[in-house]
């Protein structure tokens, strides 16, 4: 049976859980989630997950907060004059697009409103899921053929040295 492995692109459904057993992302909202290993796209814990599963396998991960949105950093939880704001609207809960100077550049960067007085409006710009486990159920619905290259697998046969049809490289 064959079995996902380094730079295969695969085809997943996810859904995500917060220690809470709630439900925050899932699969059925966007549709399959397709990607290549390797690439940098998805959480490095969660490509690990899905390398070496096989297709209609079903596995669920707890990825530790340090590994899927960091942990909480208290220096990131600001208090900022309430008087830069013109909406009146503004409520605990509500992201706030935030310019902020990083290496002499300008970035909009989102910001969790966490209180509001007269004066002030406390923000967070930590990631929303900062500090918390994430839980994955992920299932492999297919593992897809990579770009075609011919050096990947030099025309060995197939079954040698890695090479399978799916590679797309002519070793069949």
């Amino acid at each position: 049976m064959q079995r996902v492995s380094e730079n295969d692109s695969v085809t997943i459904i996810y859904d995500g859980f917060l220690p809470s057993g709630e439900k925050f992302d899932s699969s059925q909202d966007t549709g399959p989630l397709q990607f290549q290993l390797g690439s940098g796209s998805v959480l490095p814990a969660f490509e690990a997950a899905v390398l070496d599963m096989a297709p209609k396998e079903t596995k669920r991960i707890t990825v530790p907060a340090k590994e899927a949105y960091g942990l909480k950093n208290e220096d990131l939880i600001m208090s900022v004059s309430r008087q830069g704001f013109t909406d009146p609207t503004i409520a605990p809960g509500m992201i706030l697009g935030m310019n902020m100077e990083q290496d002499g550049q300008q970035h909009k960067v989102p910001a969790t409103v966490l209180s509001v007085d007269t004066e002030t409006i406390t923000v967070d710009f930590n990631h929303p899921l900062a500090g918390q486990d994430i839980t994955y159920q992920i299932t492999l619905l297919s593992i897809d053929a990579p770009a075609a290259d011919s050096a990947d697998c030099g025309g060995a046969p197939n079954g040698k040295d890695g090479c399978t049809p799916s590679h797309g490289c002519g070793c069949a």
